[in-house]
């Protein structure tokens, strides 16, 4: 090997052992001048060997949350809840979003993960994206914005930990327009997979969409609430996953959904819109699910309820760990969302404390029944 070949691959290994080291480091530690350096970059990026900026590997291209990250309130009460009057009750703040925290579950499960988001330049935007950070979860991206308050959540739960009525404030995420995540346009580019939710508005997720077409990203989109549904577009020509709810699903589709063989013909009619795949969360009675073999039914395993809050997003974290894994089986991860959900049902934070890398290595211990709609 000649010396340039030389320099130009012991450039990529000390970029492969520190991915944010600088030019000057660079150059320093190889005895290049800086220019030389960036003649190096510029060929490994031609080459599709680095990703641009921070040097990307492609093995390290990471998953990018984009959406809601926000202060969770939750009270619970201590009796049956009776409404119209005063009800004694507990307080619990934590930090949520739902791509907030898909991103948490993701990173303490190992990933790679960006989170794209609006927050206010607050106490309490500033302590979201240092938590974020302290995760592991590069919040780069994130739109800070002066004079706003970042956006809370406020969940009402009964005395076993069911969720009554939740309150949203989340303005703010309608600041992530097309227009600024045309700014984030690199970040986006190198992710290996787009992770949305419908706190977006709806001409970003449209744009959303239209780029996973365009530059072969998959895009899963995660449903929040059944008033947002709004913000899905007909076409989801592009869109990898759809994960929602059965009362989303029935807003979206604007009628009741009283059956399983309603909600397998719903999900079927959700595909000839343009998306691959759908997946269909049921709460304890498991989920729906698409497949080459039609809709799948899986039941959930039994799990003592401490604080449901979080775990539809750990159960869409899971499933889209398992795609980032290169897992092709929907129903496989669909057992590891399942799984998540559960560990996640049966303690009181919003992402499961004990969550760390390896535990979805696996399918679950114990089996759980699945079958094929009629």
């Amino acid at each position: 090997m000649t010396e340039l070949p030389r320099k130009k691959e012991q450039l990529y290994e000390l970029i492969r052992a520190n991915p944010f080291i600088s030019q000057q480091d660079l150059a320093t530690q190889l005895g290049l001048s800086r220019s030389a350096v960036a003649n190096y970059i510029a060929t490994l990026v031609r080459e599709r060997r680095i990703l641009g900026r921070a040097y990307v590997l492609p093995d390290q291209r990471p998953i990018l949350c984009i959406g809601a990250a926000n202060l969770d309130r939750k009270l619970r009460s201590a009796n049956k809840l009776v409404l119209g009057t005063s009800n004694p009750a507990s307080q619990d703040e934590s930090f949520g979003g739902v791509a907030r925290n898909i991103a948490e579950n993701l990173a303490r499960l190992g990933a790679p993960v960006a989170l794209i988001t609006a927050v206010g330049n607050d106490a309490s935007g500033r302590a979201l994206l240092a938590h974020a950070e302290d995760a592991g979860i590069d919040t780069r991206g994130a739109l800070r914005l002066d004079g706003l308050s970042s956006g809370t959540y406020t969940a009402v739960l009964d005395q076993d930990g069911e969720m009554v009525v939740a309150l949203a404030d989340m303005a703010l995420n309608d600041r992530l327009t097309p227009g600024f995540l045309a700014t984030r346009q690199q970040q986006r580019a190198s992710a290996a997979l787009v992770v949305a939710d419908l706190n977006l508005p709806y001409d970003t997720i449209a744009a959303l969409l239209d780029d996973a077409v365009r530059d072969g990203v998959s895009l899963v989109l995660v449903a929040v609430s059944e008033p947002k549904m709004a913000r899905l577009p007909a076409n989801l020509l592009g869109l990898r996953l759809l994960i929602l709810n059965e009362g989303e699903l029935a807003v979206l589709l604007e009628r009741e959904l009283d059956s399983d063989a309603a909600l397998g013909a719903a999900c079927l009619e959700v595909q000839r819109q343009g998306v691959q795949d759908v997946i269909v969360t049921r709460g304890a009675r498991g989920v729906m699910y698409t497949s080459p073999a039609g809709v799948m039914r899986l039941d959930a395993p039994p799990v003592e309820v401490v604080d449901v809050t979080g775990a539809g997003d750990a159960f869409a974290a899971a499933v889209c760990w398992s795609l980032h894994s290169g897992e092709a089986d929907l129903g496989l991860a669909c057992r590891r969302g399942l799984q998540l959900s559960a560990m996640t049902i049966e303690c009181e934070q919003t992402v499961c404390p004990t969550l760390e890398p390896g535990h979805l290595d696996t399918p679950p211990g114990v089996p759980l029944n699945e079958s094929v709609l009629d």
